[in-house]
């Protein structure tokens, strides 16, 4: 038995030293992954307002370029979306592509019905 443990007996201070650097650097790529990640994505709104603005002024022949005139109010941006979604995804039959939304109002429901929360006690 002792004859086996002395030939098991390695040195573990290299192995240690390696995977404590690789982690290390492991855990560096990451983070600074994760950095341009954010500055990228912070930053690609900027260059495409600056682009807008810049294809605006050359439209409108303007100096300057409100905010008001970049910003879009949320329904319109979800018509847009709908009409692009229609246009691109023509897989049914012509219709009359006007989309009505009808609110339908059950007042009957089992989990509202106060015949199910009765109960018949039992006579004694």
């Amino acid at each position: 038995m002792n004859l086996l443990l002395a030939k098991i007996d390695t040195d573990f201070s290299m192995v240690w030293e390696s995977g404590l650097t690789t982690a290390i650097v492991g855990w560096l790529i990451v983070f600074a992954a994760l950095v341009l990640l954010v500055i990228v994505f912070s930053q690609i709104p900027k260059l495409i307002y600056y682009k807008t603005r810049k294809k605006l002024k050359e439209e409108t022949k303007k100096d300057v370029v409100t905010d008001d005139e970049l910003h879009v109010v949320g329904d319109v941006n979800a018509a847009i979306s709908m009409a692009l979604h229609l246009f691109f995804s023509e897989m049914h039959d012509e219709e009359s592509n006007i989309i009505t939304i009808k609110r339908v109002r059950k007042t009957y429901s089992p989990w509202s019905s106060k015949i199910y929360g009765l109960r018949v006690w039992p006579r004694k």
